[in-house]
């Protein structure tokens, strides 16, 4: 390349603010004017240039900087100790003859387990508790088991009802007809599941005796 090129090539751009230079390059029938970019603009870009390099390397090579991923991680586990927390501060004071004689006389804690038990548990167990949905003149079973007729397939002490409901259904069993519930202490807290328990010893009184000393 002669020193007359450099010179043609060079007189393509311009150099200063303000210039405008009209580039010999042709395509299409069209030329394309060349301007020096702004102080600001290009300072913009080297910022970003920068930013992007100083981002990369707290990002991939120091501690300092937790992924999505890590900080789902670490909420969930926060999330999950407050859980632990609550169920424990919950279990501190329930048992049997709380639940039959405390919880499941309180009218305001019935009520929220029956808010609770409409949102979550009437589609496996119906609104009535019979586990059955009604089309006309049939009856269809739902996939749940029946909560009105005495049996407790689990356990009939309060606690059990807790428990099942708390940690779904327990492993060694296959469910009812194949349908394993939930463990609903994923979405409820245990505070809710009482409240549910209570508002089912509230249905069943006949099922609950009061405990003795």
């Amino acid at each position: 390349m002669n020193k007359e090129d450099k010179y043609d090539i060079a007189s393509q751009y311009a150099k200063k603010d303000g210039e405008v230079v009209l580039r010999d390059h042709v395509y299409d029938g069209i030329q394309e004017y060349d301007q020096k970019l702004p102080n600001w603009w290009l300072y913009t870009l080297y910022a970003a240039i920068v930013w992007f390099v100083v981002y990369w390397v707290i990002y991939y090579h120091t501690k300092n900087y937790k992924t999505d991923g890590e900080r789902v991680v670490a909420g969930m586990n926060v999330i999950e100790g407050i859980k632990s927390k609550e169920l424990e501060a919950t279990l501190a004071s329930l048992d049997n003859k709380t639940l039959i004689e405390k919880w499941s006389t309180d009218t305001n804690i019935v009520n929220n387990g029956l808010a609770t038990y409409t949102t979550n548990c009437v589609a496996c167990h119906a609104a009535d508790l019979s586990a059955t949905m009604v089309a006309g003149d049939q009856k269809f079973p739902l996939p749940g088991l029946a909560l009105n007729d005495g049996n407790w397939k689990y356990g009939a002490e309060p606690m059990a009802i807790f428990k099942l409901i708390h940690d779904g259904t327990p492993p060694e069993s296959t469910g009812h007809n194949g349908a394993r519930m939930t463990p609903w202490s994923q979405q409820l807290s245990p505070k809710q599941i009482a409240e549910v328990t209570a508002f089912l010893i509230s249905e069943n009184r006949k099922d609950f005796t009061p405990v003795t000393p």
